[in-house]
């Protein structure tokens, strides 16, 4: 039952990291217009680039997503099917993991990685320090 519970928490935390990306972008992009400081935070801003460009890489070089990995593994040990576990488990699946050609993968992590990249010249982040000046 643990690895199942495993299983279940790191496919969360796989489903936490998509949306962290996707959401990154999209609140960066209404942000800048919107005048929400905290989206040019360089860290925030950062950690989301370094995320993405991670994905985009794994998708170049065919490498399997280690969360991935770590899940099935979880999920072989508990006894389960592959990606046919309890209700979280089931729905969750379904969101984050769909069928398509390798290629339509590549493109679509490359294209997302550009757009984080123009939403660094779009948006800028700043420094901390930088941050405090333009509030006072």
């Amino acid at each position: 039952m643990i690895y199942q519970y495993l299983a279940n928490t790191v496919l969360i935390l796989h489903v936490a990291i998509v949306l962290f990306i996707i959401l990154g972008l999209v609140l960066t992009l209404a942000g800048g217009p919107l005048k929400w400081q905290w989206v040019r935070n360089f860290y925030f801003r950062a950690v989301h680039l370094a995320g993405i460009a991670y994905i985009a890489a794994e998708a170049w070089l065919g490498i399997i997503c280690p969360l991935t990995t770590l899940e099935l593994w979880l999920r072989e040990r508990a006894g389960q099917a592959v990606y046919e576990g309890d209700f979280i488990a089931y729905w969750l699946n379904k969101i984050l993991f769909y069928q398509a050609p390798p290629v339509v993968f590549i493109v679509a992590y490359s294209i997302f990685g550009l757009l984080v990249v123009l939403s660094w010249v779009l948006v800028p982040p700043r420094r901390a320090r930088a941050q405090q000046a333009a509030r006072t």
